[in-house]
């Protein structure tokens, strides 16, 4: 029998990065609403007292970003004196954002291999390698460890906000260790999160006491009630369950750690159960197949699933900058479907059309913050891409392709 311990972490909207890829993907909502043919690569710092924003754009809206960036960092939490050195109301904005290169604009205009075809006048704005991932450890068919570690991120933003646990502050990270046997998840081995709070909690301010009393108020308001409908729970006395390991965490978000956009793929994916191509999302508008692209992989990757035709399945595309048509196409089953992998790799070239244009078109990337009242991407940038049942993401929903892919696999 294999067993083995596999772990994955999320971080709340009030982690350094996470602001940051917040950040950017509101500048990315803000100027897609106005002209959804906005080309953007929006960067973001922050540190202690201070948020840049830098990148190119190419646009015709017209946007007061440094209200946009300190209204998106009031609404993650970090404002006033609980803040801690770093201010929605005080901290300083510089914007640093230059056009588009030319020379990524003409490749992404009109793509050298065009044939006549509409879809085929969208080129790359990239090279690069993408990954897409499902399988059927949960109900979203994402794996377990990652969709775990989101639950209790979410959770703990949650009841920081709604003030059930008053004294919690903006930044948070959670960790969840998952043991398999023959590669399936049996049991929670480990939990751990490390949550920012205030120097006193509720009069307690001695550090063994605030420890105790945190470890005690986040097993009742985050842990059980964020798996309380799962088939496989955490148990007091099974799992082990640690809090804040270091003692304390009063100091943290910018004025702990600097924060850049693209620092957190990993918990923006699969939490490492998948291979990661290596390029980020937030702040790129969708010519950039490091978002549109990974979009297309997963959602191709859970139509497989979804359809029974394997109960693990990892796409791998690849794209050449002002190229339409993907360089490489590849179906990874793990030895999980009935169809070897060059079969349904052929299944995938004929039925999924993975050119950038028209992913773009399928999704309704360009306009989807116009038509989600100004805002889709920025509720993207925290808790996870994928496997959100909250988001009503267009490349989650698989209904329809996977009923297709059943009734070619049974003709």
């Amino acid at each position: 029998m294999s067993r083995y311990v596999f772990t994955s972490e999320s971080v709340t909207e009030g982690h350094p990065d996470k602001i940051c890829d917040q950040v950017s993907d509101a500048v990315l909502d803000a100027l897609l609403a106005q002209d959804p043919a906005s080309r953007v690569a929006c960067e973001t710092v922050v540190n202690t007292g201070l948020c840049m924003i830098t990148g190119e754009v190419t646009s015709n809206a017209q946007v007061d970003f440094i209200h946009l960036v300190r209204n998106v960092i009031k609404e993650i939490g970090y404002s006033g004196a609980r803040a801690g050195g770093f201010d929605a109301n005080s901290c300083a904005v510089l914007v640093a954002l230059d056009q588009q290169s030319p020379d990524i604009a003409q490749g992404v205009n009109e793509a050298d291999d065009h044939a006549g075809d509409p879809l085929d006048l969208v080129g790359a704005g990239d090279q690069g390698i993408m990954f897409g991932y499902a399988c059927n450890e949960t109900p979203e068919l994402m794996p377990l460890p990652i969709s775990l570690a989101h639950r209790l991120s979410r959770r703990l933003a949650e009841v920081r906000h709604n003030g059930t646990l008053g004294y919690l502050l903006p930044d948070g990270k959670t960790q969840v260790s998952v043991v398999y046997e023959n590669d399936k998840p049996v049991s929670i081995d480990t939990i751990l999160i490390s949550t920012q709070h205030t120097a006193e909690v509720e009069g307690i301010s001695d550090e063994q006491g605030i420890r105790e009393r945190i470890t005690e108020d986040l097993w009742a308001h985050v842990v059980v009630p964020a798996t309380a409908d799962l088939a496989l729970k955490p148990s007091r006395e099974a799992t082990k369950y640690l809090v804040n390991p270091t003692g304390k965490f009063v100091v943290g978000g910018p004025q702990g750690d600097a924060g850049l956009t693209g620092r957190k793929i990993i918990v923006d994916t699969y939490g490492g159960y998948a291979r990661h191509g290596g390029g980020a999302f937030s702040g790129k508008d969708p010519t950039k197949v490091d978002r549109s692209a990974a979009y297309a992989a997963r959602y191709v990757a859970k139509c497989l699933v979804a359809a029974g035709l394997a109960e693990r399945a990892e796409v791998q595309l690849s794209y050449a900058i002002g190229v339409a048509k993907p360089v490489s196409i590849l179906v990874e089953s793990f030895g999980t479907s009935a169809l070897a992998n060059d079969a349904l790799t052929a299944l995938v070239q004929e039925h999924f059309d993975l050119r950038p244009g028209a992913i773009i078109e399928t999704f309704g990337l360009r306009n989807l913050p116009q038509q989600r009242g100004g805002r889709f991407y920025q509720d993207t940038a925290a808790y996870g891409h994928f496997g959100r049942n909250d988001l009503n993401a267009p490349w989650e929903d698989v209904t329809a392709k996977s009923q297709e892919l059943k009734q070619v696999a049974a003709a």
